[in-house]
Formats: C-alpha cells, structure tokens, sequence
C-alpha cells in the first residue's frame, strides 16, 4: 500500500491480482490474500493491523471482513484529523 492511498483503491488492486493469479491456477486461500494485505499496510496503519491480529482469528477472516475492519479505522482517521483542522480555526 502506498502512503496516502485508500483502502478502497488497495483492495481493488490487490483482489485484482489475487483473482488474475487463480484464474492461472494458483491456489491460494483467503487467510493468504489476508495475511498479505496486513503484511503490505502502511506504517500509519501498524496499530490497527496489530489490534485485527490480536482480536480475531486471520486464519479464518475473510477479505471482506478485513476490507471492512480497515475502512472504520480509515474512516475514523479521517473523522478524527477533520476534527482537528476545525479545532485550530
């Protein structure tokens, strides 16, 4: 993941890739997809990977579940560095 992308725009990259390399036969469970994508985060994202591995099983979460997790946390970012802006105003 690059600095300052979203994780809409991550996922829909890494599901393409994911999807181009099954259909080339490459089997790959979902765990691995997960395990990945954690892997490949940014560092301003390191607490919120290490709360989704200490609080769920990755072993059995799916992409979705995992997209979903990341997008709270990116939506709270955000929520949370507007509130500052309007707090130096």
């Amino acid at each position: 993941m690059k600095e300052g992308e979203k994780v809409n725009e991550y996922f829909a990259k890494a599901l393409t890739i994911a999807n181009k390399m099954k259909a080339h036969e490459e089997r790959m469970g979902q765990n691995v997809i997960v395990e990945k994508i954690l892997r490949s985060m940014t560092p301003r994202l390191d607490y919120v990977v290490y709360s989704i591995e200490e609080s769920n099983n990755v072993d059995m979460m799916t992409t979705d579940e995992l997209q979903s997790s990341l997008l709270v946390h990116e939506q709270r970012m955000n929520c949370h560095s507007g509130n500052e802006g309007m707090n130096n105003l």
